[in-house]
């Protein structure tokens, strides 16, 4: 690293309780030369609140790839510079990795600093097994790529960990039934930090039906983990058979929910089954 150049800080900032800011990370924004926030207006409510005058620019989404360059040539003339995101670590699932990856590519100083990060946050108080784990991040917003998606997961024998916006999440938890079976293990945290802090776990088509039950808890700030799929049994080769030619003619939950009335198996061993055989 060439030390006439400057230092790009990536800063987490609090999910919503301020308190959880730690000290470091407050020296880093009051001594840089530059803030890059996602939305400059909510990060000028965190730094007003800690007096901070530390000036600062936007850097999301629509305008990274347009602003990157600007911003690593002041990185090269000598000038820290912070990247925060609205909530939480900069790039999980926000703004950062084209400005990150040039910054490294050209030998600029890259320090990360840890803190919060709702995905590490609710998976801690999820009591879902956390020594493997996939972020997922956000699904896709339209359903046939959301199934196509979960599809590819069915199988994973991680828990898996997304994020999601209050709008989807009905759609969202229907779809995940669908694939995963009614019975899949879904813990829901919501409004992390804050007042209304809400970490809810059920099989997902109760899940559905508590949510449902009132539109409040539909609000908020989402992660959504999934359990691993759960081992596959040794099913008889019979049942096997026939579960994939009924599954070619009906919905995969009618086949599975026959076969398994038929052979006295559970449905849902019957339903995780790959389609390939």
């Amino acid at each position: 690293m060439n030390e006439a150049k400057g230092t790009l800080y990536i800063v987490p900032t609090p999910l919503g309780n301020l308190g959880d800011i730690s000290q470091r990370a407050l020296n880093v924004l009051a001594e840089v030369s530059l803030i890059c926030a996602e939305d400059t207006r909510h990060t000028g409510q965190l730094l007003h609140h800690f007096s901070i005058r530390t000036p600062s620019q936007s850097l999301h989404d629509h305008n990274e790839k347009q602003k990157a360059a600007f911003i690593l040539g002041k990185l090269e003339a000598g000038s820290d510079i912070a990247l925060v995101s609205d909530a939480g670590t900069p790039l999980i699932s926000d703004p950062g990795y084209t400005l990150v990856s040039l910054c490294r590519q050209a030998g600029i100083k890259v320090v990360p600093l840890p803190g919060p990060c709702a995905a590490i946050a609710a998976l801690s108080a999820s009591g879902l097994p956390t020594d493997r784990f996939a972020f997922e991040g956000f699904l896709p917003a339209k359903q046939s790529a959301r199934l196509t998606q979960l599809e590819a997961l069915s199988d994973e024998p991680r828990t898996l960990v997304f994020y999601e916006a209050p709008r989807r999440i009905l759609d969202t938890l229907a779809d995940m039934e669908t694939v995963f079976g009614p019975e899949r293990q879904v813990v829901l945290a919501k409004e992390l930090t804050k007042t209304f802090e809400t970490i809810h776990g059920a099989p997902v088509a109760e899940l559905q039906a508590w949510l449902k039950e009132d539109s409040n808890r539909q609000k908020g700030e989402m992660v959504l983990m999934v359990a691993p799929a759960p081992k596959q049994e040794e099913l008889p080769k019979a049942a096997v058979k026939l579960f994939l030619a009924l599954a070619e003619e009906l919905p995969r939950k009618k086949a599975a929910s026959l076969v398994a009335e038929a052979f006295e198996l559970k449905k849902n061993a019957l339903y995780n089954l790959g389609l390939e055989g």
